[in-house]
C-alpha cells in the first residue's frame, strides 16, 4: 500500500517509473565512483609513504629522527675524518659553556646533549686543582684566576677560579684584567728585535721608578740621572725606562704590531669561547709611553691568555694554541673529537725568548717576586728548577680593587720538563695571598709529584 502511495505521489510530482529506476541507476554510478576515488586515494597514499620511507633510507635516515643532530656526530661520520679525530675546537663550542670546565675537581665528566650521552676526557690534574681549590683566599679577594700549560703542547693542567659577585662566571677567560707591567714582555721584546737591545744595554731614567710623568721621558742625563740595564729595569719593572722605550725606541706600529705577534686583539681557538686580550693605542706619544710599560687600564689580558706569554717564552719564541679537552667519545666509544697541538704563531725569535728568560729569571731572583720565591735555592723542589716571571698591579679606576699579576714559568735545570703558570687576583680592603704565591704553591705542587714519580726509579735524589 505504501508503494502505491509513493508510486501515485511520484506521478503527481511529475516522475514516471522510469525516471525512478534512472534515479537509482545514477546514484549506484555514484557510489561506485566514490568508492573508486577513495581506493585511488588510499594508493596514492600508500605508495608516497612507501617511496618516502625507501628515501630516508638509502639516506640513512631513519623516519622519526631526533629535533637536531649532534655537530660531534656529524663531523665524525665525515669520510675525511674516519677515526673520528676532528682537530675542530669551534665544533666543541655548542657542547661546552664558559664555566663549565672551571674548578673540576676530576680529569673527566659525563656530559648528555641532544638525547645523547658523551665522556669528556680533560688534561686537568685533578690533583694540583683540587689543592689550588684548597688555597684560594676567598675572603680578601674578589676575583681569582689561575691557570698552568705545558708549554710545548698548549695543554691546560690548571684552571681554576673565583668569582665573588658572579660564582658560574669563569675569571681565567675573563678579559677584564688590566694587564698592567704584565705588558712589559711585549715591550721588551720588541725592543730587543726593533732596537737591538739586550739584557744588558745601557738604560737611564730620572725620578720615581713607579711613576710615569711626562718629564720623565726626556732623554737627559744629569746628577739625577739614575743608570740601569735592561735586565735590571724589567726585573725592578721601572715604568720611566719602559716608557721611554714606548716614546724614544718604538712607535704606535711597532707597539701595535708585537701586540698582534703575541695575541692582543685577537680571538684565540679555544674548546670554549672566550674574549680576546684588548690593546689600543691613540696618536700620542705619552699613550705609547703608558702602553709600554702597562701604566694605563686600557689594555686587558685574560689570565687564560697570560699563561701564553710565559710559555713562549720558554718554547723558542712559539705560541702553540691552548687545549683543554683530551677527547670525546660517545656512548660507544667511538672518538668524536681529541685535542691536539697545533702551532698558533712564532710570535718572537728564539735569541730573543733567551732575553726575555733572562730577564724573567732575574725578576725572580732579585726584582719584583724576590720576597715571593726567597729560599728557594734551598727548597727540595725549586733548587731543582730554573724559574723566571713577571709581576704587574694596578688600581681599578674606583680604586676599590688592586689588581696583582704574575705571569711566569719553571723549568728542569737537568731535564726538559717545562711549566707555565698564570695568575691575576682582585684584592678588596686588605692584600691577601699575592698572585706569586699561588705561582709558587702551583709550580712546587705540580714538580714535587712529578720528581716523586720519577724519583721512584733513581732514589739517591728524593724530591722532599
Amino acid at each position: 500500500m505504501a508503494y502505491s502511495i509513493n508510486n501515485r505521489n511520484r506521478e503527481t510530482n511529475g516522475y514516471g517509473w522510469r525516471a525512478y529506476q534512472a534515479g537509482i541507476q545514477l546514484r549506484k554510478k555514484r557510489r561506485q565512483r566514490n568508492r573508486t576515488l577513495l581506493k585511488l586515494l588510499f594508493l596514492l597514499l600508500a605508495v608516497t609513504l612507501g617511496l618516502s620511507g625507501l628515501f630516508m633510507s638509502i639516506n640513512g635516515f631513519a623516519l622519526y629522527r631526533p629535533p637536531a643532530a649532534d655537530p660531534l656526530h656529524a663531523a665524525a661520520e665525515n669520510k675525511e675524518n674516519p677515526q673520528g679525530s676532528l682537530h675542530d675546537k669551534q665544533r666543541v663550542h655548542s657542547l661546552l659553556s664558559p664555566g663549565r670546565l672551571i674548578n673540576l675537581q676530576e680529569a673527566g665528566f659525563a656530559l648528555e646533549t641532544n638525547g645523547q650521552n658523551l665522556q669528556v676526557d680533560t688534561s686537568l690534574d685533578p690533583d694540583l686543582q683540587r689543592y689550588m681549590l684548597k688555597k684560594m683566599d676567598r675572603v680578601n679577594s674578589r676575583y681569582i684566576g689561575i691557570v698552568a700549560a705545558e708549554p710545548a703542547s698548549g695543554k691546560i693542567i690548571l684552571l681554576s677560579g673565583f668569582n665573588k659577585e658572579n660564582p658560574d662566571q669563569d675569571p681565567c677567560l675573563d678579559n677584564q684584567f688590566p694587564a698592567a707591567s704584565i705588558f712589559k714582555i711585549v715591550s721588551a721584546a720588541a725592543a730587543v728585535e726593533q732596537c737591538g737591545l739586550t739584557s744588558d744595554s745601557k738604560m737611564r731614567f730620572n725620578g720615581y721608578a713607579h711613576t710615569l710623568y711626562k718629564r720623565q721621558l726626556k732623554d737627559v742625563n744629569n746628577r739625577y740621572t739614575n743608570h740601569i740595564t735592561l735586565r735590571d729595569s724589567f726585573a725592578k719593572s721601572i715604568n720611566p725606562v719602559f716608557g721611554k722605550i714606548g716614546t724614544l725606541y718604538l712607535n704606535k706600529s711597532q707597539l701595535e704590531q708585537y701586540a698582534r705577534q703575541f695575541g692582543f686583539n685577537q680571538a684565540i681557538d679555544f674548546e670554549v669561547e672566550f674574549p680576546a686580550s684588548h690593546l689600543s693605542i691613540e696618536d700620542a706619544s705619552y699613550n705609547w709611553a703608558e702602553i709600554a710599560s702597562g701604566f694605563n687600564n686600557t689594555t686587558t689580558l685574560s689570565p687564560l691568555h697570560g699563561v701564553l706569554l710565559a710559555a713562549a717564552v720558554v718554547n723558542n719564541g712559539e705560541i702553540v694554541e691552548p687545549t683543554v679537552i683530551d677527547r670525546i667519545t660517545d656512548a660507544s666509544g667511538q672518538t668524536l673529537y681529541r685535542g691536539v697541538p697545533k702551532p698558533l704563531k712564532q710570535a718572537i725569535e728564539p735569541s730573543t725568548s733567551a732575553v726575555l728568560n733572562d730577564m724573567m729569571q732575574a725578576t725572580v731572583r732579585y726584582g719584583t717576586a724576590r720576597k715571593i720565591f726567597r729560599g728557594s735555592r734551598k727548597d727540595r723542589i725549586l733548587s731543582r728548577l730554573s724559574i723566571g716571571g713577571k709581576t704587574g698591579s694596578i688600581f681599578n679606576r674606583k680604586h676599590d680593587l688592586r689588581f696583582d699579576w704574575f705571569v711566569g714559568f719553571a723549568e728542569e735545570i737537568k731535564g726538559e720538563k717545562k711549566l707555565a703558570v698564570s695568575v691575576v687576583v682582585a684584592h678588596e680592603e686588605y692584600i691577601g695571598i699575592r698572585a706569586g704565591q699561588y705561582a709558587r704553591m702551583i709550580i712546587r705542587k705540580h714538580f714535587l709529584d712529578y720528581f716523586s714519580k720519577r724519583d721512584e726509579q733513581n732514589p739517591s735524589h728524593p724530591a722532599g
